[in-house]
């Protein structure tokens, strides 16, 4: 079920509707068991995946909390991160490498022919399969202890919200909102409220409109010019944002009408001032994920230049990696490794003249914003190219010296720009509301007139369908 649809509407009324009635006990229980149905709506046959999932690592929780034995809290963790990662890998990887596999041997003369996997990748596997990783090793890491109550813990792994493409969530933010009874407030009611609008405004207006004018670029790249592509690379660029943020804002948004809070996945991303801090803005959940679970382990930055540099490129290329079995994923996060060892250097370099006066004018900010922003938009460039042939062929027409400005569909441009430069005013105007709520203004006069606008607007402009969000790919 998509949050975009009137199946999805239905649906959360109806649990929304029990969810009002029930005590705490059962209310988790309800959850859980709706979770359960929003997930095999997709697929019925993947729910056995969440379960292995959830078995596991609720049993390898307890087990590594209960020893005393280092070698034995190791192998419980060993086993519950091989777990997931084997049942990930399988169906998400093996069809990859096994290609890569054959030509690789057959470019030095070995003739083989592999068995592919012939199903669909399980969705929101990738997701579910970090936030349960992460809660038998902040249990091996003395971060929290494990709970016993199963039923609970399902639903901290199911929570239908945030299943299908996050955010990520800890254990240690959301297990204890699961196990505790929670309020429901009419101040959480108005906040999960205009999460839930200001989602469906950046989905359905903004990056479903987009998407009509990038899909008909990408999808055909041999019939498209080089400013066609530049125009292309940047509505995907807001696309994606609009997109996946309004997702995690929808996601939000429903948690709190039911009392949850779950984290803020992004934070103005497109006004960062460098790479470091772009990946401190855009899907916080996974970068944070990323630094904590495999960036520190490695070493972080403790352990001299080129070792630090070595941690960014794994951390940046498995990152990748993580988004999708494709080379052009894979090429993605080593550009993003590469950015952000450069930015390091820059910033150790210059770190004393950038300490003058001039650090914080308003031209120095607006010039780093511009860069950062260019270097992402060459990079979505892999992101969204079906291959890379592709991607390449993209780049080397943008940079010709024979720019034809030659641009199809001009309705959908307008509007696209119509909407990008809405979600900018707006999002740059609330952009020290750590909540990232956009939709509140002082007076309430003036909130409920935008509330109506924004209404109207997706009425209005909004492309219907049900177009499926983009990270439910991954």
């Amino acid at each position: 079920m998509l949050f975009n649809s009137l199946q999805f509407g239905i649906f959360f009324i109806i649990v929304y509707g029990f969810y009002l009635i029930l005590d705490h006990k059962w209310r988790n229980r309800m959850l859980l068991m709706a979770s359960y149905v929003f997930y095999g709506v997709w697929d019925w046959r993947f729910l056995s995946l969440i379960g292995v999932s959830t078995i596991l690592d609720y049993a390898c929780g307890i087990k590594i909390y209960e020893s005393n034995d280092i070698k034995k809290r190791k192998f419980f963790l060993f086993l519950s991160i091989f777990g997931n990662l084997s049942i990930l890998g399988f169906f998400k990887y093996f069809n990859f490498f096994a290609s890569n596999l054959q030509t690789l041997l057959n470019y030095f003369g070995f003739s083989i022919q592999p068995s592919f996997l012939h199903i669909i990748l399980p969705v929101g596997i990738s997701f579910y399969t970090f936030q349960t990783m992460s809660y038998t090793i902040d249990i091996y890491r003395k971060k929290m202890s494990p709970t016993r109550r199963f039923f609970d813990f399902s639903l901290f792994v199911a929570f239908f919200p945030q299943l299908i493409a996050g955010p990520i969530e800890r254990a240690t933010n959301l297990l204890p909102q699961v196990l505790k009874p929670r309020r429901l407030t009419i101040e959480k009611f108005l906040e999960g409220y205009r999460l839930i609008l200001w989602g469906l405004f950046k989905k359905v207006v903004v990056a479903d409109r987009l998407g009509v004018y990038v899909d008909a670029v990408y999808g055909n790249v041999y019939h498209h010019s080089s400013m066609t592509f530049v125009l292309a690379t940047f509505f995907f660029a807001f696309q994606i944002y609009c997109d996946f943020s309004g997702y995690s804002g929808i996601a939000r948004g429903l948690a709190k009408l039911m009392g949850f809070d779950i984290m803020v996945n992004f934070r103005n991303p497109y006004f960062s001032k460098n790479i470091k801090e772009f990946w401190q803005r855009w899907h916080i959940s996974l970068s944070s994920w990323l630094r904590d679970y495999l960036y520190i382990p490695l070493g972080g930055n403790r352990e001299g230049f080129l070792k630090t540099n070595r941690n960014i490129f794994i951390t940046m290329l498995l990152g990748g990696l993580w988004h999708g079995a494709n080379w052009t994923f894979i090429v993605w996060g080593v550009l993003h490794s590469i950015y952000i060892m450069i930015t390091r250097i820059v910033l150790e370099v210059f770190k004393k003249p950038f300490k003058d006066k001039k650090e914080n004018g308003i031209f120095n900010k607006i010039l780093n914003i511009a860069v950062t922003f260019t270097i992402v938009l060459l990079t979505w460039i892999f992101f969204r190219a079906e291959n890379l042939t592709d991607a390449l062929y993209i780049l080397k027409s943008i940079f010709s010296p024979y720019v034809l400005l030659f641009i199809k569909g001009k309705a959908n441009v307008v509007y696209g720009f119509m909407g990008i430069l809405v979600v900018i005013l707006l999002e740059y105007r609330s952009r020290n509301n750590i909540m990232g709520d956009v939709l509140q203004f002082r007076p309430v006069a003036v909130e409920w007139t935008v509330h109506y606008l924004v209404i109207f607007a997706i009425i209005l402009f909004g492309v219907y369908g049900g177009e499926q969000f983009i990270y439910f790919q991954f």
